[in-house]
């Protein structure tokens, strides 16, 4: 009907949803993923008084602590992942009601290079570690 504005359909809210819901586990997969790169360190260093390769009275000389700061980082991501999906979530939920939906990948592009940043950090430890 001319002049009268549309909804969009149940369908359109449905994806919509599904879409937030599929952010909303990977920025939980993330923080998880944050915490066990965090308590890497903490398990090094009980693994190395299992092995004797140090004891609790002679403890391992300090590690550089790059863990602690990627686990901190991948939290701080996935929290700020599920800030910027609620966002989207709810502009593309005002698009759909207006009929003006316009696809965006600017969520898309930033975790992307934020997981190719991480993962090229996590490699470059990784060698230099070896």
């Amino acid at each position: 009907m001319k002049g009268e504005k549309r909804q969009g359909s149940t369908g359109d809210h449905l994806a919509n949803e599904r879409t937030y819901l599929a952010w909303i586990r990977t920025s939980i997969g993330i923080m998880a993923f944050g915490f066990v790169v965090e308590r890497f360190a903490l398990f090094m260093k009980q693994m190395s008084v299992i092995l004797g390769t140090t004891t609790l009275e002679t403890p391992a000389p300090p590690t550089s602590g790059y863990s602690v700061v990627v686990g901190i980082f991948l939290v701080g991501l996935g929290i700020l992942l599920a800030l910027l999906s609620f966002l989207r979530y709810k502009k593309v939920e005002k698009q759909i009601n207006s009929d003006t939906f316009q696809p965006s990948s600017l969520l898309d592009l930033l975790l992307t290079l934020a997981i190719l940043a991480v993962g090229i950090f996590l490699i470059a430890y990784l060698i230099h570690s070896l």
